[in-house]
């Protein structure tokens, strides 16, 4: 089968779980022998950017359509000043920026994206269109996202293949907006549904939030559960590694860094805990270089700076050698999450995580038995939870090799992968449909 995945990439700036969720979805394919092409958007992909079969350029360059978006003017731009725009240095560099990732003050531009050939950007959506027709002949096409359905009408019809698209924190995204910006998305998405034969959600929790949110048919509604290889990570034993906390995902408010800062400090005043560390890693934007600088200052004003680690390498080998630091992992996000790729990266590496009862949290922890779940997503409710694993080290054990084995059974990538592609094959009139397992 000829698989598209369209993937808005992150420029490799922070930890960026949707691109690591669609690069493993693409490698599993691609080893069940599948054509798998990803075509990136806005920004180069996370981490292998590089492994392409064939020079695929960026649509919708971040920055070229943020200027035409605001400056007419640049939309009759030459073509060596798009180019330039476009090119993967400048893309990278636009990353960093603050507001790369923020869609406070993109809720024009977001609108203008979802109206596809009656929207700002429909040259690029022709450009676009147009490459795929001349060099892909793909059986089906895979969307990252529900804010990427501005796509999805021409694709269908010019391209005649059924259109897939995920779900995964699309609501963190368009309910920060103003409301008459929001209210707007949400029918602009419920309407563009009508091109796509089937919505993956990352989660049941999810699930049922965008079934609501977008007025989803039931029948067009799935879940499958992000995968993890279980061959990309080391397991090692919490009983012989340091006394660290760690926290791996993008450094930022939403994320509740601050929260994890706070019940380190807590923790910090008792003598039992002097010799544990804390450990973070996942980068950042430039719209947390002020919140970053407030919390380092925070742990210097608390004499804590050499008992926390900035871990800078957060991509692959970098990561692997992150895990072999830290005994336990929380990344308290102040709103839960469709899903939290990260999760899984940690049990397959054998660190139990303590997260808040939020999104789609305890459902994971509940199918994997590989961490535990506090109720209120308060620095104390976290450093309570946090003290009772230090102080059990039977239990910390417990959770390490019971994440690990729940990772290897629910959550392994070729499971996920299989199921997905099921979905592609009933979208395409392959196979008689089959119910998806869950």
């Amino acid at each position: 089968m000829k698989i598209m995945h369209i993937i808005p990439g992150s420029g490799g700036s922070f930890y960026c779980g949707n691109c690591l969720r669609d690069a493993k979805y693409v490698e599993a394919m691609r080893k069940s022998d599948h054509m798998v092409v990803k075509l990136p958007m806005y920004l180069p992909l996370f981490a292998d950017e590089h492994d392409l079969s064939r020079e695929i350029p960026v649509f919708y360059g971040a920055i070229s359509i943020y200027l035409k978006q605001l400056f007419p003017i640049f939309r009759k731009a030459p073509a060596w000043v798009e180019r330039a725009l476009n090119s993967k240095p400048m893309l990278k560099l636009a990353s960093k920026f603050a507001g790369s990732t923020r869609a406070k003050g993109l809720e024009e531009m977001t609108i203008s994206m979802l109206l596809g050939e009656e929207g700002q950007q429909k040259d690029e959506l022709q450009r676009m269109v147009d490459w795929i027709v001349e060099n892909c002949s793909p059986d089906v096409i895979h969307l990252s996202n529900a804010l990427l359905l501005g796509l999805s009408q021409q694709l269908g019809e010019r391209l005649n293949v059924p259109v897939i698209c995920s779900l995964q924190d699309e609501d963190v995204w368009v309910d920060v907006m103003k409301p008459s910006a929001r209210d707007s998305v949400w029918k602009l998405m419920s309407k563009k549904a009508e091109y796509v034969s089937s919505f993956i959600s990352v989660s049941d929790f999810y699930a049922g939030v965008m079934k609501e949110k977008m007025e989803i048919p039931e029948h067009k509604l799935v879940s499958v559960h992000i995968g993890v290889d279980p061959a990309d990570y080391t397991f090692i034993p919490v009983s012989e590694k340091k006394r660290n906390i760690g926290y791996v995902s993008r450094m930022s408010y939403g994320n509740g860094l601050d929260i994890l800062i706070d019940a380190f400090i807590l923790l910090k005043k008792k003598e039992e805990f002097n010799d544990v560390g804390l450990v973070l890693t996942g980068g950042s934007t430039g719209d947390d270089r002020k919140y970053l600088s407030d919390i380092k200052h925070r742990i210097r004003e608390h004499g804590l700076h050499h008992q926390v680690e900035f871990h800078e390498d957060f991509e692959e080998e970098g990561l692997k050698e992150y895990f072999k630091k830290v005994s336990m992992v929380s990344v308290p996000v102040r709103n839960g999450e469709a899903f939290g790729i990260y999760l899984l990266e940690c049990m397959a590496s054998g660190v139990p995580v303590v997260q808040p009862a939020l999104g789609a949290f305890p459902e994971i922890i509940d199918l994997t038995r590989g961490g535990t779940i506090y109720k209120e997503n308060t620095p104390e409710a976290l450093a309570e939870a946090l003290e009772k694993l230090l102080t059990n080290q039977e239990e910390l054990d417990r959770l390490s090799r019971e994440g690990k084995e729940g990772a290897d059974k629910h959550f392994h990538i070729d499971i996920q992968a299989e199921r997905m592609v099921k979905i592609y094959e009933n979208a395409i009139g392959k196979v008689v449909p089959e119910p998806v397992e869950k």
